[in-house]
């Protein structure tokens, strides 16, 4: 289901909050990312234009984005990945033997000789399917996908940490590990 234009501009504002500028909005994440519902609540009605949000408006953009990059546990509300902010950290965790990177063309040159670096993010995002990693992708260009050797990645003593909704992240994955997925 297309979300709506206001759901939209809630996730767009959600992601602000929470990946990107929690502190130009006075919210204070905790290590994981986290921060109660209630305050990001009344912070987030604050915001003009979004004065009459309710919990069930946020709750909705969580349970259906299609990038699932928000959750709520235990009364609280995080982005799952994608912060550009303060590090968030993750426990590491075993990945399944492959994961995939979207790109774009342009970059598989860089990629194959360098590796993936996070670039302007704090980790290098994964996912457990093509789904997700074209979602990624799609945006930045010519879309290329990458297929990723966890297994040989980890003897190189590189760290996986999940996400959640099969997302993982890798603080950067060795050029050797990865490889263009046949006909991308």
């Amino acid at each position: 289901m297309a979300a709506s234009k206001e759901d939209m501009r809630l996730s767009k504002l959600m992601s602000k909050m929470l990946r990107h500028t929690p502190g130009d909005f006075g919210l204070i994440l905790d290590r994981e990312g986290f921060c109660p519902l209630g305050s990001f609540l009344n912070v987030l009605n604050r915001v003009s234009g979004f004065e009459s949000i309710l919990t069930e408006d946020v709750q909705r953009v969580v349970r259906e984005s299609e990038k699932q990059r928000f959750e709520i546990a235990d009364g609280h509300i995080r982005a799952r990945y994608g912060h550009s902010h303060e590090r968030i950290t993750y426990d590491a965790a075993e990945p399944p033997p492959v994961l995939y990177h979207g790109t774009n063309r342009q970059a598989v040159p860089q990629i194959l000789s360098q590796g993936i670096l996070p670039m302007s993010r704090q980790y290098v995002h994964l996912s457990e399917g093509l789904h997700f990693a074209s979602l990624a992708g799609k945006r930045r260009g010519e879309l290329v996908i990458l297929e990723v050797d966890t297994a040989r990645a980890r003897q190189d003593g590189i760290r996986f940490y999940y996400a959640g909704n099969e997302v993982w992240l890798a603080d950067r994955i060795p050029a050797d590990c990865c490889c263009p997925l046949s006909g991308s």
